[in-house]
């Protein structure tokens, strides 16, 4: 075990531990533990919403899945990344403050909340918790395999035994410290992953003896490289573009996503964080995605993609300083599991069990319930982790599409259409969703588009046509009562 490496990383987590149990002492002193525990009393400022958006986003996916696919692919994966750079403006300007507002409102601690809230049906509520339940558990498996894999890189470790720290690590200050802990071991991961960015693209650059030598070497080894059409050419025009809409504007429809946009504390905050977490998400996206591209020449041969960013890092830089770099990814992937699990089990928590099986439930049922539920699903994500896939950007991009297919357009519609009711929110989901599974597993990426597109497109239609059916036929039903 190279020490020199896994100190600076020891450190990482022991402040993150400290973070965790300062965040518990804070929300014991809370009035309401559900504002607390899940939002964080609804007080982040501009900075800290801006970061913990992009800690959440920037997950093990695009740390450890993404570069792996750029090493693979070339420069045409580093375009397609950048579809992302317009994440958290995008999510702020069309959610921003009128989501906030409505979510006041309705005193809305989680989107589930607002849904029921504005649509005032038991059946989206239950179909949103299915969602989110179903498809999380995929995405926070991504991440758990992520943090093994990187531990397993460093330290030499058994993948099991690197899971089972990580697992630890994260459940500890997750369970105990809530939406805030969260929140504030974002800021000082996102800070990481920034300083970690630069560090490691700057060292890339002079190992592979400056960008026009690396140019040389990637297209002397496949010209295809350094063009925006992929190794074999698979990138094309459209399948690129689609991509904009499953990490660019269908970003909307992620839970873990809007969350924020209903956590930050005035108008003055959302404005600063839309400006920061533009430029900051720009920043790593691109400068990660090169890093896997650039690695290419310096360590050719790599066979399993998640294991690129690691190897790199010790490969150029001194071992001290690789651990430092190295906290970014681990800082990632921590970031977007503690905001998962905390999704999840308010879905469970909250979601459903307050509102349809015990709805006066003490404060102190909920706060066991809430930890208990937490700890239960951290266990269970485990158990997935234990059989990793190949590449785990795919899980993380299976878990988007099919978020963002069942709530998009409950969400945005729900907030913009007067006229969507809670038979079009549910088309649009049962749509969204079902569509999405038959065509992942039977026709994928149909016309040579990703995925996610056709099923967004299904479940637009389906919400606008049974909405407009049923409000005609709750008018007439009216008149002809009159």
């Amino acid at each position: 075990m190279n020490w020199q490496v896994v100190t600076p990383l020891f450190l990482f987590l022991v402040i993150i531990f400290i973070i965790g149990l300062w965040a518990s002492k804070k929300m014991n002193a809370s009035n309401s533990f559900l504002q607390e525990y899940f939002l964080g009393g609804r007080e982040l400022g501009g900075f800290i919403l801006a970061m913990t958006m992009m800690a959440t986003y920037g997950s093990a996916s695009s740390f450890i899945g993404g570069p792996g696919v750029a090493y693979t692919k070339g420069l045409g994966w580093v375009l397609l990344a950048m579809s992302q750079v317009v994440t958290g403006y995008f999510v702020l300007m069309i959610l921003g403050k009128k989501f906030a507002i409505m979510a006041r409102k309705y005193q809305a601690v989680t989107l589930i909340d607002f849904l029921k809230g504005r649509y005032k049906s038991k059946w989206v509520v239950l179909l949103s918790a299915f969602s989110i339940i179903v498809f999380l558990f995929s995405a926070m498996a991504a991440q758990w395999v992520g943090g093994a894999r990187l531990i397993e890189s460093l330290t030499g470790m058994s993948y099991l035994s690197s899971l089972f720290i990580f697992a630890v690590s994260v459940m500890f200050y997750v369970v105990i410290g809530g939406f805030r802990a969260v929140a504030l071991t974002d800021a000082v991961q996102g800070a990481i992953m920034f300083i970690g960015t630069l560090i490691l693209l700057i060292a890339v650059i002079i190992a592979g003896g400056g960008i026009p030598a690396i140019m040389a070497d990637l297209a002397a080894e496949n010209p295809n490289l350094i063009t925006p059409y992929g190794y074999e050419r698979e990138l094309t025009p459209l399948y690129v573009s689609s991509f904009w809409i499953l990490v660019g504007v269908g970003v909307v429809g992620l839970p873990q996503v809007t969350i924020r946009a209903m956590s930050y504390k005035n108008s003055k905050a959302m404005h600063r964080a839309i400006i920061i977490g533009t430029i900051v998400v720009g920043f790593i996206m691109l400068g990660m995605h090169l890093i896997g591209v650039f690695a290419r020449p310096i360590l050719p041969g790599i066979e399993v993609g998640d294991t690129v960013m690691p190897l790199i890092a010790l490969e150029v830089l001194p071992p001290w300083l690789a651990g430092i770099v190295l906290a970014a990814p681990m800082a990632a992937i921590m970031s977007t599991v503690d905001s998962l699990l905390l999704l999840v089990s308010s879905a469970v928590v909250k979601d459903v069990y307050i509102n349809y099986v015990k709805p006066d439930a003490s404060e102190g049922i909920i706060k066991k319930m809430s930890f208990g539920v937490t700890t239960i699903l951290g266990i269970l994500v485990f158990m997935m982790a234990l059989s990793p896939p190949d590449l785990l950007i795919w899980l993380n991009l299976f878990s988007f599409g099919g978020l963002e297919a069942a709530f998009i357009w409950p969400v945005v519609l729900g907030l913009y259409w007067q006229r969507g009711n809670k038979f079009g929110a549910i088309a649009s989901m049962v749509v969204g969703i079902s569509s999405y599974m038959i065509i992942h597993l039977y026709f994928p990426d149909p016309f040579g588009m990703h995925t996610v597109t056709l099923p967004i497109v299904l479940s637009f239609i389906a919400f606008i046509i049974v909405s407009l059916i049923s409000s005609r036929k709750q008018v007439g039903d009216m008149s002809f009562s009159s």
